[in-house]
């Protein structure tokens, strides 16, 4: 299945806004073996097929269609994300080199900010020098305790990470490079202990904590849910007391110890989202509310793609069709690959149009709507916990609120 053949844009769909976020996997391989991974492990496997390293020469042709996309579009600043894979298995050499590029490329015509995506466990002071030359901010997976994190971020001969990670993320810490440190990215696992793993990932100072929720679909539920096989036809009642909910169980209890805290001790950028919705302002994430989706992948070999969440859906469902070597990025903008993503409550079921929290979850991570019967006009496999976390948010924020929401 490709791209192209999951449905055509919806008639009336408004037009797509310029992209602005572009992710280069810049390595195809990891050094680790996630057993939750939605690259390696998931129903589509094209990374087996393509270049391990993003040649030069691909990068070079990259840098230009960003230009050009920004020029095209009057777009004053892009964020370039390098990603893998593991990045930092492109070496420190292929890595300066391809920044060079980058700031050659980019520095006369737009304003731009790197950040990197890693896990860890090659962060040395090599690679952060390199890093803090060219101004990259760095994001480091990280589940929490040793043992939580372990239990499925191991290496392919099984041994643990956790040690090596840790290691990095003290070396992160330190003055010289904490301006770089972004923030951490945490898995949600039901077998850990919620407060125990936000407070082991409060031990390394994080700016920023992004808990993401495991992928799955209608077809492929995730983990402590694989009965939801079948897309409500209903709005979730956030006040009932018979659904299983264990993804909103375990982020409740997250949720009160960060709100309730005497200090702010972090952000938690899930938790901040939700509650701009809540506040009526605009919820800036993927995976919730209404905003435009900006981002497109460009693949070691150069080929466009949607985000790699998608992966977990089919073989080719990300795909577009096109390249870096023959195509623009507002063709990219323009397929129904991508239009289906910027079409805000249009591109919704009939159910996520009905629920009163639609403005804030926006449905829900667009992957995790997937169902074969009836593509991603579905509510998320997790509408269930996040109706009735969202529903905790509010009666706590009301709690404080002069005016309640």
């Amino acid at each position: 299945m490709t791209g192209r053949e999951l449905g055509p844009a919806e008639p009336g769909c408004p037009p797509g806004v310029p992209l602005r976020q572009f992710l280069l996997k810049i390595h195809s391989r990891c050094n680790l073996s996630c057993d939750y991974c939605y690259v390696y492990f998931a129903a589509d496997q094209s990374w087996r097929e393509r270049p391990v390293v993003m040649s030069l020469d691909t990068v070079r042709r990259a840098a230009d269609r960003i230009v050009d996309h920004a020029l095209e579009h009057r777009l004053p600043s892009v964020r370039i994300i390098l990603h893998g894979g593991e990045p930092l298995l492109a070496g420190r050499k292929h890595l300066s080199e391809l920044l060079g590029i980058l700031h050659e490329r980019l520095d006369p015509v737009v304003r731009f900010h790197f950040s990197l995506q890693t896990n860890g466990t090659l962060l040395d002071t090599g690679f952060l020098e390199l890093l803090r030359d060219h101004r990259v901010e760095v994001s480091v997976s990280l589940d929490g305790s040793p043992a939580a994190h372990d239990r499925h971020r191991r290496f392919g001969d099984g041994r643990p990470s956790h040690p090596r990670v840790a290691a990095a993320l003290r070396l992160l810490g330190r003055p010289r490079y904490r301006d770089l440190f972004v923030g951490l990215l945490c898995v949600v696992d039901l077998a850990n202990d919620p407060v125990e793993t936000y407070e082991a990932l409060l031990e390394f100072a994080p700016p920023r904590i992004d808990f993401l929720l495991p992928h799955g679909t209608w077809q492929h539920p995730p983990p402590g849910v694989e009965d939801r096989t079948t897309p409500p036809r209903d709005p979730p009642d956030p006040e009932a007391r018979h659904e299983r909910i264990p993804y909103a169980h375990w982020l409740i209890p997250v949720f009160d110890r960060w709100f309730d805290a005497p200090r702010q001790e972090t952000r938690v950028r899930m938790f901040e989202e939700l509650m701009s919705g809540l506040l009526g302002d605009p919820v800036n994430a993927e995976a919730f509310g209404l905003t435009p989706h900006d981002l497109v992948v460009v693949e070691s070999d150069g080929t466009l793609e949607d985000s790699d969440s998608l992966k977990v859906v089919a073989p080719g469902a990300p795909a577009t069709g096109l390249d870096v070597f023959r195509n623009s990025f507002s063709e990219a903008q323009s397929t129904d690959t991508l239009r289906r993503r910027q079409s805000g409550a249009h591109g919704l079921g009939q159910v996520c149009r009905d629920c009163a929290f639609t403005a804030v979850c926006g449905g829900g991570l667009y992957s995790h709507r997937h169902h074969p019967a009836t593509g991603f006009a579905n509510p998320s496999v997790y509408c269930a916990d996040l109706a009735a976390l969202i529903a905790h948010m509010r009666r706590r924020m009301n709690e404080r609120l002069v005016r309640p929401l």
